[in-house]
């Protein structure tokens, strides 16, 4: 009987000190749990290696910094419009899914009137904009938007909660 009720007092101590070690990394209730900021750039007419951070010539010091404090997305395909590779950046999914197959100014008569060739973003497609909002995070974007003018597809309607937007293509 003794030696039974030494084993239950080496399980008890046991489990007593596991759980101190536990609660001791467990994060406090009040502790200020951080999420990672983040920053994202669209630059027209910059190529893929452009930037130091990625093997450029340029001196790109600010970018680099940047660079090598955060992420890197190295496997994203850009469309040969500007229009289209926001669209299919903000959303993730297909540019022709996302209603920017091209910019609307030159649109082909057989692509006017399309789903996938609207010229702004489509309805049924959710920005990253809303889901950092929805997350938690507060949202701005300045520079160019040209993903469509009416009140929903203004920065604002797509989950930005500050911008400052030129809204055509071809604006700097």
């Amino acid at each position: 009987m003794k030696r039974r009720g030494t084993a239950v007092l080496w399980v008890v101590a046991a489990t007593v000190l596991a759980a101190c070690g536990v609660a001791k990394d467990a994060p406090r209730q009040n502790e200020d749990l951080r999420r990672p900021n983040i920053l994202l750039i669209v630059a027209d007419d910059m190529g893929f290696s452009d930037a130091g951070a990625f093997g450029g010539e340029m001196a790109t010091p600010n970018i680099n910094g940047l660079a090598a404090e955060g992420v890197m997305f190295t496997e994203f395909h850009v469309a040969p419009n500007c229009g289209p590779t926001r669209g299919s950046l903000l959303t993730g999914v297909d540019y022709h899914r996302a209603g920017m197959g091209g910019n609307p100014e030159v649109a082909a008569d057989n692509q006017k009137g399309l789903p996938a060739y609207q010229g702004f973003l489509r309805d049924d497609v959710v920005t990253l904009a809303e889901l950092l909002q929805e997350a938690g995070y507060h949202t701005s974007m300045a520079g160019k938007w040209h993903l469509g003018h009416d009140a929903r597809n203004l920065p604002g309607g797509r989950g930005f909660e500050r911008s400052f937007a030129l809204l055509n293509g071809a604006a700097s």
